[in-house]
């Protein structure tokens, strides 16, 4: 069995479990369909569902599955979104218990990655908002990896590799959506726990392989020592 001690890396998702979301992305996903004139009720609504059903993995992909075919689409909606959530950033907030786990983790001699499907202005801006910068060892976006966001295990490796964690299995993973979940089974961590303050519930995240579903990101540190 592995000990928290053991755990040498966590890598935790943003929005819906250590940032609060409060509809933020669906709002400037809103705003992105408004930007590429996306009227019809009917395909608003086949195209929000999509995107909650995706929540987490990186918004270009996403967009370019909505507008297959349609480069300059994604691109025009992508930007249209990061520039909405940009607009958005002062009415985030840390999540309760999120800053006491960063700073228990690296207590324990654990590093603290966090990672996103959101752009790299965008996590900059989240981070100076909130007061991150410093409370994080690494935070990492798809386009820091090449371009692979959820649910490849991309910037759970790289976040390994920068950080120095070479057994993957010293790795833990927490995130609200069905893609955190895949991606850090992906990668070979040995906790990849669902938290249940985002997009998706306890029975997508189990089903999707968790090895522990949480109510909130603060019980994530005590399931490293219990492990």
């Amino acid at each position: 069995m592995t000990t928290k001690h053991e755990i040498r890396l966590a890598c935790l998702d943003m929005a819906g479990t250590t940032v609060a979301d409060d509809g933020l992305v669906l709002a400037a996903f809103a705003a992105a369909l408004d930007t590429l004139r996306v009227t019809g009720e009917a395909d608003r609504a086949r195209m929000t569902t999509y995107v909650v059903d995706t929540m987490g993995e990186s918004k270009i992909t996403v967009f370019r599955a909505l507008f297959q075919g349609d480069e300059e689409a994604a691109q025009e909606g992508n930007a249209a979104f990061e520039s909405a959530y940009s607009q958005r950033i002062s009415l985030t907030r840390a999540l309760p218990g999120a800053v006491e786990t960063f700073q228990r983790l690296r207590a324990d001699g654990v590093k603290v990655a966090l990672t996103t499907g959101f752009a790299r202005p965008t996590v900059d801006a989240l981070l100076e908002h909130l007061g991150w910068n410093g409370l994080v060892d690494l935070s990492l976006t798809p386009g820091d990896v090449g371009g692979l966001g959820r649910p490849h295990p991309d910037m759970i490796l790289a976040a390994a590799e920068r950080l120095g964690v070479e057994d993957l299995a010293a790795v833990a993973v927490a995130g609200d959506t069905v893609s955190d979940i895949r991606s850090g089974l992906a990668a070979g961590a040995s906790i990849v726990a669902g938290v249940l303050t985002g997009a998706h519930g306890r029975s997508a995240l189990a089903e999707a392989g968790a090895t522990s579903v949480l109510d909130h990101v603060a019980e994530f540190p005590a399931l490293l020592g219990k492990h």
